[in-house]
């Protein structure tokens, strides 16, 4: 069962690439909760639990500090979101009773970008001197400090983003893909590095899909105002 958390436990090899358990089923549970979620499916929140859990593990092995802090968090916004999305004010559900999609107001949304570059800059100065304040839980230095920092930060404020449905939060996730993509594949774990190239694509396809679906409560709106 212990083999099922080593990131280093090789369960198969594809094209020369050693595959962990752990590795290939928190990347499955990841990619199919990403692809749930653009299409605005609440089913993305209990399948992101088991995505994140793993990932936690995959993280503390090879190093990336402030990711591993990340799954924590969304540990507990996935549960936050599932209920969030299936528990709308009345005013503010759409036609499957579930939350409606919604744009951010711009004051909130450049309030938001200012935190999270303001979170990147300090969380950046912690995860680089983690290994020299707590040397026995974290053994070697912090990977890419400050561009890890950034996917922390970025996926906070997109995740309470997502939570409310609002429709930039695909920009945000976007920019943090990009930025997982790369550091996961210096760092060597393929497999999650192409999961996240995915998700790049995924992160556009999520806002066309949510956009279509905020226009269609406009359309409603004109259907219902007409046949009055």
């Amino acid at each position: 069962m212990l083999h099922f958390f080593d990131i280093d436990h090789t369960w198969f090899t594809v094209m020369g690439y050693p595959m962990s358990h752990i590795e290939f089923w928190g990347t499955i549970a990841g990619a199919v909760a990403v692809w749930l979620s653009s299409r605005a499916n609440i089913w993305s929140w209990p399948l992101g639990l088991i995505n994140v859990t793993l990932f936690f593990f995959i993280f503390f092995q090879i190093q990336l500090y402030p990711d591993m802090f990340l799954q924590v968090f969304f540990f507990i916004t996935n549960i936050i979101g599932w209920w969030n999305w299936a528990h709308p004010k009345p005013e503010e559900a759409d036609r499957k009773h579930e939350l409606k999609v919604s744009f951010t107001a711009v004051k909130w949304l450049l309030s938001l970008l200012a935190i999270g570059f303001i979170g990147t800059y300090l969380l950046g100065n912690l995860a680089q001197n983690l290994h020299t304040w707590l040397p026995l839980i974290f053994k070697k230095p912090s990977a890419f400090p400050h561009l890890d920092s950034f996917v922390l930060s970025f996926s906070i404020i997109a995740t309470f983003m997502m939570i409310r449905k609002k429709i930039e939060c695909w920009i945000v996730w976007l920019a943090v893909d990009v930025v997982c993509t790369y550091i996961y594949f210096i760092k060597g774990v393929r497999f999650i590095s192409v999961e996240y190239f995915v998700f790049c694509i995924i992160a556009a396809l999520g806002y066309w899909f949510w956009y279509k679906e905020y226009k269609s409560y406009q359309n409603n709106n004109v259907s219902a105002a007409i046949n009055k």
